[in-house]
């Protein structure tokens, strides 16, 4: 009799084991990953949302109550999916098998399957991550048939699109549904009940879009094409004017309008309110081809940006426009009056093609060429670098730049190597403050070559950062650790501005291993 006896302890050791290994520790119903336990929670939650990310970070710091929110959200609705987190300084191993090069870097994993979870791309606000996996998990569009679920989606959602449709397999409902699609931040729904139709009074097939902001709804007008329905949304799904945070980066500069008005102003400022009253008129008129944006310049976070513009808290309130096309360009007005008519005016310039790009420049110093590393602004550069005479070797730098305080005594003692009289000027920018419309800078350090004659070439330096490394280049003529200005190829360890405009800090805490993005 002791065998059974023997077998039955077997079993609920094992069982208990088995128990044991599938608690995974919550943190406010975020679960914590490790290495030690990461397949386990994929096998018993097999659609997982996963951040990377560092203690000191910043940006993961602001982003935990919205995460922590999401997860409450989705855990108090019942659903399977579930987030997680995982602090990479510490599981280092799974940090790096899953690519981790900037903080915070968020993965889904889908199904169980950990070979190829997708990136995260949408808004970093409860809402945008809870719609963003449920289009990830579920039908792109759900069904209304009770007047309640339309007022709970609505209620419940910053923005959500609804679409009014007798007849569920029309031509128009099929183009909504192909729209909805395309879109992951947005819930989308679609009805044929008619006392919805009747509660939101909608007499014939259409496709509203209520929000919590600005006029509350927006009725869709015109043909129903995807293209037409995407465009519809895109016009109305932000506020007319928007404040830069942390939360709304992603949407601000993730969307597909990619010219930006911005109003640097304090908050605490008496006539904040004046100037934003002003500042939504002239947003009206540019609906769809302008997006109006305001940031705190009280705020420290915002510095950065201010620094980006040239502008101090002192300054402030302060207008600019910026394209991000291919290549930003920056643009200021004529006036400091911050009123409709001016706004709009310099708009107006601004979409007639009317307006020059506003480029900084500091003052030429008195000493510019007296050291052995000569200090270019925007107002010399192009007779320095482009004098035929010389051969120039000019690292682009920002003052905050971890990398470029590395370079900085290499660079000197590189000056100091080609002295006052040779053909080779050794020089340095800062970019942060000078701008160049014939050279575009996006990372720090970047080193160009501008070699001596009359043809105005550029060649980017991306060989190794030692004087064995320049000093060969230089000798070559620029062919040992060269290549022709724009074919630099990219480097590991970039601090990057992603699509949504935020600096992402690197997995080295000092914004990466090689240059700084911005």
């Amino acid at each position: 009799m002791k065998l059974p006896s023997t077998m039955f302890k077997l079993f609920l050791l094992c069982a208990l084991a088995v128990a044991v290994r599938s608690e995974v520790p919550e943190e406010d119903d975020v679960l914590v990953l490790k290495k030690s336990n990461f397949e386990e929670a994929l096998q018993a939650h097999p659609n997982i949302l996963v951040e990377f990310y560092a203690p000191w970070c910043g940006h993961c710091k602001a982003l935990v109550p919205e995460y922590a929110k999401a997860a409450g959200m989705l855990k108090a609705e019942g659903s399977a999916i579930r987030l997680g987190k995982v602090d990479a300084t510490e599981e280092t191993e799974l940090a790096q098998e899953y690519g981790v090069r900037g903080y915070p870097t968020i993965k889904f994993f889908k199904g169980g399957d950990k070979e190829a979870p997708k990136e995260y791309s949408a808004g970093r606000q409860a809402d945008d991550i809870v719609n963003w996996l449920k289009k990830r998990t579920g039908p792109a569009v759900t069904s209304l048939t009770e007047v309640t679920e339309a007022e709970a989606m609505i209620a419940n959602n910053e923005v959500a699109i609804i679409g009014f449709f007798k007849e569920a397999e029309s031509e128009d409902a099929k183009a909504f549904e192909r729209a909805a699609e395309s879109i992951d931040e947005i819930p989308f729904a679609v009805t044929s009940d008619e006392a919805i139709f009747s509660k939101f009074e909608v007499s014939k097939d259409g496709i509203v879009l209520f929000k919590k902001f600005d006029e509350g709804r927006n009725t869709f007008d015109g043909e129903m094409t995807k293209e037409n329905i995407l465009a519809f949304i895109k016009t109305n799904q932000l506020p007319l004017v928007i404040e830069f945070t942390e939360q709304t980066a992603p949407k601000i500069f993730g969307g597909e309008i990619k010219s930006h008005i911005l109003m640097f102003v304090p908050k605490t400022a008496a006539d904040f309110e004046d100037k934003m009253t002003e500042f939504k008129k002239a947003a009206e008129g540019f609906k769809g081809k302008i997006l109006f944006i305001f940031i705190d310049s009280e705020v420290e976070d915002n510095q950065r940006i201010l620094e980006f513009f040239g502008l101090k808290k002192e300054e402030c309130p302060a207008i600019r426009l910026i394209t991000l096309e291919d290549e930003m360009t920056k643009f200021k007005p004529d006036s400091e009056l911050i009123n409709a008519e001016s706004i709009t005016a310099f708009c107006t310039r601004f979409t007639e093609g009317k307006l020059r790009p506003h480029l900084m420049s500091q003052d030429i110093p008195e000493d510019w060429n007296k050291t052995p590393v000569s200090v270019l602004v925007g107002k010399n550069f192009e007779e320095v670098v482009f004098d035929p005479t010389k051969n120039v070797f000019v690292e682009f730098y920002a003052p905050w730049c971890g990398h470029c305080k590395q370079l900085a005594p290499i660079w000197d003692q590189l000056g100091e190597k080609y002295p006052e009289g040779s053909d080779t000027i050794i020089a340095k920018m800062d970019s942060t403050a000078n701008e160049i419309e014939s050279v575009k800078v996006h990372s720090f350090p970047t080193l160009k070559y501008f070699p001596a004659g009359d043809e105005r070439k550029v060649i980017d330096y991306n060989g190794e950062r030692t004087m064995e490394g320049f000093t060969k280049f230089l000798e070559s003529g620029g062919k040992d650790g060269g290549a022709p200005a724009g074919e630099e190829e990219e480097e590991e360890g970039d601090l990057d501005l992603d699509e949504e405009g935020e600096q992402e800090e690197d997995s080295d805490g000092e914004g990466g291993h090689d240059h700084d993005e911005f």
